[in-house]
């Protein structure tokens, strides 16, 4: 058992000693530039990414700026309307007044009229 023990640890000593040692300095260099040029595609490619994503809400934005525009043209154009409709229907009462005010002006003139030619006649000529 003792000697399994010293073993193992004795393995495990030579794996931290091998796994401590620095790689050769010819595969850092060579690997470098291909790492670098990966990473710059990559960064590349999420900036064209958020450029898109940016385009997009941009492009949204102006979607509901459009619509909602649109929105208060038709309200406004739906209150010119009705406001319109309210005038006419006011100008058609004022007209009606106006043709009955008239009318009983003349049977009042009209009786008056009367009155004054049958005041006349009853009157006798002197």
């Amino acid at each position: 058992m003792k000697k399994t023990i010293a073993t193992l640890i004795a393995g495990l000593f030579a794996t931290a000693a091998f796994a401590a040692q620095t790689p050769a300095t010819t595969t850092p260099t060579a690997t470098t530039p291909a790492v670098a040029k990966a990473e710059a595609k990559q960064e590349k490619q999420a900036a064209k990414a958020e450029v898109k994503e940016t385009k997009a809400a941009a492009k949204a934005d102006v979607k509901e700026a459009k619509a909602d525009a649109k929105a208060e043209v038709k309200e406004a154009k739906a209150d010119a309307k009705e406001t319109k409709e309210a005038a006419k229907a006011d100008v058609k009462v004022a007209k009606a007044e106006h043709k009955v005010a008239k009318t009983h002006h003349k049977a009042a003139v009209k009786a008056e009229a009367h009155k004054d030619t049958t005041v006349a006649a009853a009157t006798p000529a002197k």
